[in-house]
């Protein structure tokens, strides 16, 4: 079962004045900026509370901040919440002096038109996105007049599931000022009653969060309070900026005296099934490793470290094989062997030698895995009370043998024939991720990406720790027949220790008086049958707790679990199943008001005396590629912040987060030449860089190496100018420069610009809230012959920039497709080529990496792409000389 992180909450007020342009961009109020209470500038935060409640499992969230417009003229209010990604919008509301605004749930499609009416009108709307691992950010802006209230109130709902034997609800608090009336309160009401219930807080001591939180629970009722005074929020007894700046995290679990538990409540049920105690069904697994040469470096030593700490985990009665694939296949032993002491020492011995090496060949690698599992089945190696799974683990796409996606998907199906779940596991963004999520489902498995960080060993271990205790396999849940309709998923190949599964349905006839229900499973040593049976009238009676049960919860739980099943079916349909599937989750998405990825919100609030139209989309499927500056969009967004960057010998990087792919290619000119990166007319932004040459022989022509010595950065609405060289920064407000060395460090803030600089290492320059870039320092050893000290430049957000921007970079910050196909070995056997077709160039194109140097500038994160040649022609506008301008300025 997955983890759940509920409800993920980030606040952060932004104001403005009304006005396009940077130069009167919204700003974070941040440290210094922050006036006690949460005044800034004229606007006043004062109150903000998210309250939860949760019934059952199923939690239902308000999030309700108020603010007031001191100032003498309007101002540009924007409300963030960061929510679970796996939970529903239900409903957001402006209320601005006492009128409020609600939104209406509609289908995408109306929605769209109803947005792209108002855009086409010069009308502002809203903004949901991806916000890292397991959060979506929800941001809308408004305009207040002068001495007016406004309050926002966003509503979600989500169903908790349980993961390794606890429930967890985690906030992300970051309100970034002082509040006067700062409020997390949670309310828990669980039928079999609360056994554990603990919270804490990562940004605060013990000491503090004790006298600012209250917990308690006993019988059926929990309660959380967390209630900071303002002197509790600084961040020191005179600081005026606070230090709520983390995660307030909330877990507990239910009394388990039975191992199942139902629930029925005006004519629906749910029934939750965890046991405990029971022996655990031995496992047998295989290991299928993608080892290829872009898994080099940390993402290798990672996994390794992460085997490694596997074995330590699996049982004696356990068998186990490792399969690696690159180019071709490599086994550790011919078939299973059980996890005895010796073997699993050879195990290891296995694991510390895995090397990356070559290709992709990733069919023959799971087909080689699952003919192992089948045939030790077939010759009796294995106990016949065991389960046999497949983990895959792999970070690209196949790109020898069998690379076609369908078919891989075909071979492996045909292969398992439904006989056991396999388990994909995504290393980083450069792969098709729905690939290997559809080649999961449809194999009773699922895909999870493992994010590229320092903790990667950590999140591969997880996974493992969620499948590594199977109490049962072939669970059914039985329920008397005709009287049950609109049954959610009922039969499951596992049930995993620490887990729960969840069914829920309606009952045919509302007037009965008893409810049975069974679960049967296969356990280690024999066949398990649980009975459950209710006294419906009595159950109704004993849940009136009307202090914590919300409405219809029980039929929302029901309705939240059907579309997420229903979603999760319609990736793997086609055609006419899939059509039918659309249209059971679209009707249930607009029947009970959820934001899914198939319906949008839409919120009509006042502009100028106008009506003006904010919509919200659970990001997802359908992309509205075409943002105007002016438009804050609730839309899909790509799963990151994509990036741009120029680093190195001067390579050019373009990740394009809608292929979980990138691009790059080189630039070859003289040094001294002054290169155009980034050009924005309507924000008035621009970024020159200036190539320094390879010292050994700067007048060769034959694999000459440049860099960027000198970046040029202005900003002609803010009146601002910056130079960075190697050796020093320099700041223009105007006629005044300040200069600083990269021996220092330093925060420079002024009107809607930050700049950092971090000591010998890289700088951040911030133009308000939506343009970040990174310069990084490469310092080379000295007495190294013939090398300059370079530059590296990165584009890490860019969302506030205008459809105007061009450049090298700039252009790139629009979204643009891009096909490949026809992929073969080339010249190098560790580099396959292919045919590309990009804005209607067709390009022989050669597969690589280069670095992402933005962590670590001595080592750098390799970064896979297709590389294109001839100074990136074919996929940059015009050709390179386009771009070369006479000066920095």
């Amino acid at each position: 079962m997955a983890s759940t992180w509920w409800p993920c909450l980030v606040l952060a007020l932004l104001f403005s004045e009304a006005a396009s342009g940077f130069s009167r961009s919204p700003l974070r109020l941040l440290g210094k900026r922050s006036l006690p209470g949460g005044a800034a500038d004229g606007i006043e935060v004062y109150s903000t509370k998210i309250s939860c409640k949760v019934t059952s499992r199923f939690a239902h969230n308000v999030v309700t901040t108020k603010a007031v417009n001191n100032a003498d003229k309007a101002k540009e209010i924007s409300f963030d919440v960061e929510l679970p990604k796996t939970a529903f919008i239900t409903n957001f509301t402006l209320t601005i002096d006492g009128v409020t605004y609600p939104g209406n749930v509609k289908e995408k499609e109306v929605a769209k038109k109803q947005y792209e009416k108002a855009v086409s009108q010069g009308k502002t709307a809203g903004l949901v996105k991806a916000s890292g691992r397991k959060l979506e950010k929800f941001t809308v802006s408004v305009n207040v007049a002068a001495g007016s209230n406004v309050t926002f109130e966003l509503t979600y709902e989500e169903l908790l599931k349980r993961h390794q034997g606890k429930y967890e609800m985690f906030l992300k608090v970051q309100p970034k000022q002082l509040i006067k009336h700062f409020e997390i309160e949670a309310h828990i009401f669980e039928p079999q009653g609360i056994s554990t219930l603990d919270a804490e807080a990562s940004f605060i001591t013990n000491d503090l969060l004790g006298s600012a939180l209250t917990k308690s629970f006993s019988g059926k009722k929990g309660h959380v309070s967390f209630k900071p005074s303002l002197d509790q929020q600084r961040s020191c007894p005179t600081c005026s900026d606070s230090l709520l700046n983390g995660d307030f995290t909330i877990t507990y679990d239910v009394n388990r005296e039975s191992p199942a538990n139902v629930q029925v409540v005006n004519g629906y049920f749910v029934h939750f099934f965890a046991p405990q105690g029971l022996p655990v069904v031995p496992k047998n697994v295989v290991f299928v490793i993608d080892v290829s040469g872009s898994m080099a470096g940390r993402k290798i030593q990672q996994t390794r470290d992460a085997l490694l700490k596997i074995l330590d985990d699996v049982k004696e009665t356990d068998h186990l094989n490792f399969i690696l694939f690159s180019g071709g296949v490599t086994t550790w032993k011919d078939q299973l062997v059980q996890a005895t002491p010796e073997n699993l020492q050879e195990a290891r011995t296995f694991v510390k030698n895995i090397r990356d090496d070559g290709m992709t060949n990733l069919n023959d690698g799971l087909l080689r895995g699952i003919h192992m599992l089948n045939k030790a089945r077939e010759e009796n190696l294995v106990p016949e009370r065991s389960t046999s799974i497949v983990i895959m683990l792999t970070d690209g796409d196949a790109n020898a043998g069998e690379s076609n996606p369908e078919r891989i998907q075909e071979n492996v199906r045909n292969a398992i024939k439904g006989k056991f779940p396999l388990y994909n596991l995504g290393f980083g963004n450069n792969l098709n991720f729905n690939f290997l999520e559809t080649m999961g489902l449809e194999n009773h498995g699922f895909a999870r990406r493992i994010y590229e960080d320092s903790d990667a060993d950590l999140q591969l271990q997880g996974f493992y720790d969620e499948v590594a205790n199977p109490l049962l396999t072939d669970v059914e849940m039985e329920y008397p027949q005709n009287a049950i309709l609109d049954l959610t998923q009922n039969s499951y190949q596992h049930f995993y220790d620490g887990s729960e599964i969840v069914v829920a349905g309606r009952l045919a006839d509302e007037n009965i008086n008893s409810f049975k229900a069974d679960v049967k499973g296969q356990g280690a040593f024999n066949d398990l049958t649980f009975t459950e049976e209710v006294d419906v009238k009595e159950m109704e009676e004993a849940l009136k707790e009307q202090d914590y049960i919300f409405g219809n919860y029980l039929e929302r739980l029901w309705a939240y679990l059907t579309i997420e099943q229903l979603l999760e079916k319609r990736k793997n349909a086609q055609g006419e199943e899939k059509e039918n599937l659309t249209a059971q989750a679209l009707d249930l998405s607009l029947k009970y008001h959820f934001v899914t990825p198939l319906t949008s919100m839409v919120v009509t609030k006042p502009e100028d005396n106008e009506d003006q139209t904010a919509i919200a989309d659970k990001p997802g499927e359908v992309a509205i590629s075409a943002i105007p500056s002016r438009a804050y969009f609730i839309g899909s967004q790509p799963p990151q912040n994509p990036y741009y960057y120029v680093d190195g010998d001067p390579h050019f990087i373009i990740q394009v987060p809608e292929k979980n792919d990138a691009l790059c290619f080189n630039i070859d000119e003289d040094p001294g030449t002054v290169l155009r990166l980034i050009q924005d007319p309507v924000t008035g932004l621009t970024v020159n860089g200036q190539i320094i040459g390879d010292k050994r022989d700067s007048t060769a022509t034959n694999n000459r190496k440049t860099f960027f010595g000198k970046l040029g950065i202005t900003n002609t609405q803010m009146d601002f100018r910056m130079e960075v060289t190697t050796e020093k920064i320099t700041l223009w407000n105007g006629d005044e420069p300040s200069t600083f060395s990269w021996l220092d460090t330093a925060t420079v803030t002024q009107d809607g610009i930050s700049v950092t600089i971090n000591r010998k290492k890289n700088m951040v320059i911030s133009f308000g809230d939506g343009v970040t870039f990174v310069v990084v320092l490469h310092q080379v050893w000295k007495k190294f012959p013939g090398h300059y000290d370079f530059l590296g430049f990165y584009v890490v957000d860019s969302h506030r920039m205008s459809a105007q921007t061009h450049g090298l970079l700039g252009q790139f910050f629009h979204p643009f497709d891009f096909k490949v196909s026809d992929i073969h070995p080339g010249s190098d056997p560790t580099k396959p080529d292919a045919t590309m077709v990009v804005k209607n160039h067709r390009l022989t194109v050669t597969r690589g990496s280069q670095k992402d140097y933005r962590k670590d500038a001595s080592v750098g994160m390799k970064v896979a792409c297709w590389f294109v040649h001839n100074n990136g022609e074919g996929l940059i506008d015009g050709i390179h000389t386009d771009y070369i301008v006479p000066n920095l300025f």
